[in-house]
Order: structure tokens, then sequence, then C-alpha cells
């Protein structure tokens, strides 16, 4: 009988995402569920900024096609210390189109994992994708 080897992925960023994740929990349990999009973004970069995170809000991708600038660019929500996008919501569960948005972040951006994170909920939901 032969030996089954199995190889686990390391899960990348573990630690950022980890630290990322407690940060946002921290909005929701302050702010709680109900509130616009734009509202706990502006919490995340209170507590960002009071964490000493790297982070940089609405960053802007272009998409080129045989180096020509589409007119198309894409809009993260955040990139923190420049390695991971952050995607934030305020809706009822998380979406497929909100998976293939932040799939198209990282395609364009270049990053490994997003972070798609829900503030929606009475419990605050999140989603890692890795590319």
């Amino acid at each position: 009988m032969g030996e089954v080897i199995v190889f686990m992925e390391k899960v990348i960023y573990k630690v950022e995402s980890y630290q990322i994740i407690g940060i946002c929990m921290e909005v929701h349990r302050v702010l709680g569920p109900g509130f616009l999009e734009a509202v706990y973004k502006d919490a995340l970069e209170i507590e960002f900024e009071s964490a000493g995170i790297a982070y940089q809000r609405e960053r802007i991708f272009e998409v080129k096609y045989k180096g020509i600038v589409l007119p198309h660019r894409y809009k993260a929500d955040f990139v923190v210390n420049n390695n991971i996008i952050l995607e934030v919501k305020g809706t009822t569960g998380i979406q497929e189109l909100a998976i293939a948005q932040a799939i198209n972040y990282l395609k364009v951006s270049k990053n490994r994992l997003a972070l798609l994170v829900n503030f929606g909920e009475p419990s605050l939901t999140y989603q890692r994708i890795v590319f």
C-alpha cells in the first residue's frame, strides 16, 4: 500500500489578513450593520492609521491592452500593505458579483489576496479570495 502525502498550500498573508479582519470586527462591533459602505471605510481609515498599517483608499488601477490604457479603470476600496485588496460591502450576504469584482481587482493589481468583508449582517462576514 502506498503512502498518500497531502501538501497544503501555505496561507498567504496570514498574519496581515488576521489583523485586517480583526480591525473590521472592531468597526462592526462599534457601528453594527445598517450604514452605507462609506461610513465603514471612514472608520477603517481611523483604525488603520491608529494601528500604523499602510493603506491606500480607493486606489485606481488602469487596464492595458497591447500597451494601450483602456478607458475603463478599476477602483479598489483599499489596498493594505501594498499587497492585499480589501473590498467593503454593506449588504445582506456576499454576492457572486462582489466576488467577481474582487477577482478583477486581483487581476489588474497583480496582487494575490483579496478580502471581501460584509458589514451588512448582524455578524461580520468575510471571504478570502486567492488568485
